[in-house]
């Protein structure tokens, strides 16, 4: 595992993900290649994704992923490494990133969206239900209908680069 477990614990507020644009740290949703590529090593693609946890770990960047990620998730990990590691990468998404809940009205706005990838669209719905920056992904292209700009790890890491101000 390319990650240790570092919890977002003492850095969670009491205030509700719907109100995450308030903070200055940039509030983004990983979809589940990144996050595997971050929590697995996976290259080529670890170099990309490494500063994101760093910025996390700042306070200048916020990760969240939708509750029903964590599924394929670990569905994926432990095809890929196991078991018992792929419990481990579940248990460091859930220490490391906000969860954001998938619910009724989460999956009926996701059917509302143009495109024709649910999973896709119910990334999307989450993270607009937080009212979050950006969309992290390698696949931009799934995300072209997103009222949410979706970049890759590089744009983040280059977004975070620039002063503050």
């Amino acid at each position: 595992m390319s990650i240790g477990k570092r919890s977002m614990a003492s850095e969670e507020s009491s205030a509700p993900p719907e109100i995450a644009s308030s903070s200055l740290a940039l509030h983004i949703l990983a979809d589940t290649n990144v996050v595997l590529d971050l929590l697995l090593g996976r290259q080529p693609w670890l170099a990309a994704a490494q500063p994101m946890w760093e910025m996390r770990d700042t306070g200048r960047l916020r990760l969240y992923l939708s509750a029903s990620a964590l599924t394929d998730i670990f569905y994926v990990a432990c095809k890929l490494v196991g078991f018992a590691e792929a419990k481990h990468v579940v248990e460091t998404c859930l220490l490391g990133f906000s969860i954001i809940a998938v619910d009724q009205h989460i999956l009926a706005a996701a059917l509302t969206l143009p495109g024709n990838d649910y999973e896709d669209n119910v990334q999307i719905a989450c993270a607009q239900s937080a009212a979050l920056d950006l969309i992290v992904t390698r696949n931009c292209s799934d995300f072209t209908h997103s009222p949410i700009l979706a970049v890759e790890p590089a744009e983040i890491i280059r977004r975070l680069s620039q002063p503050l101000g």
